[in-house]
């Protein structure tokens, strides 16, 4: 089964990529910024798109009660979601800095937009933090649970 990302997490995950794109051809300390900071999303985005934002395709059909036993499928990918959640948050804190870095050296020249670039992108961690990664590993653990119901009905 393929567990596809929501489309309004693809479109803002495309538009980050494109304004930090955009900041990266900035000249002098806010461009070198942009590039520091490319250099530590583009590998979280990867593992995101990977395995931790798939997950969430399959939140409506479970909130709606829907089952099939392909959904087990996607514990693969909530389980090496809960083992590199210790990396991956720290690699927010990574990110979080260089984004820190970016919006002082944008402030500075006055770059108002990727000021609030590196704002609205500082609150895209957080939401990931609090909100994906915990609705993506509850996915598995709600996935689990209906595996081991329907196992045990059918016993």
């Amino acid at each position: 089964m393929k567990f596809t990302i929501p489309m309004p997490l693809q479109h803002e995950h495309e538009a980050l990529h494109e304004q930090l794109r955009l900041a990266t051809k900035i000249s002098g300390e806010v461009g070198e910024a942009a590039k520091r900071l490319d250099q530590l999303m583009h590998p979280h985005f990867v593992k995101e798109d990977r395995f931790a934002l798939p997950p969430l395709g399959l939140l409506a059909a479970l909130a709606r009660g829907e089952w099939s036993a392909e959904m087990a499928e996607v514990l693969t990918l909530t389980d090496q979601l809960e083992a590199e959640l210790p990396q991956m948050l720290a690699e927010h804190q990574g990110i979080v800095a260089a984004l820190n870095t970016l919006r002082e050296a944008a402030a500075r020249t006055g770059h108002r937009d990727i000021v609030a670039f590196a704002e609205a992108l500082t609150e895209h961690a957080q939401t990931e933090e609090e909100v994906m990664y915990p609705a993506a590993l509850l996915v598995g653990q709600l996935v689990r649970q209906r595996l081991s119901q329907h196992a045990s009905a059918a016993a």
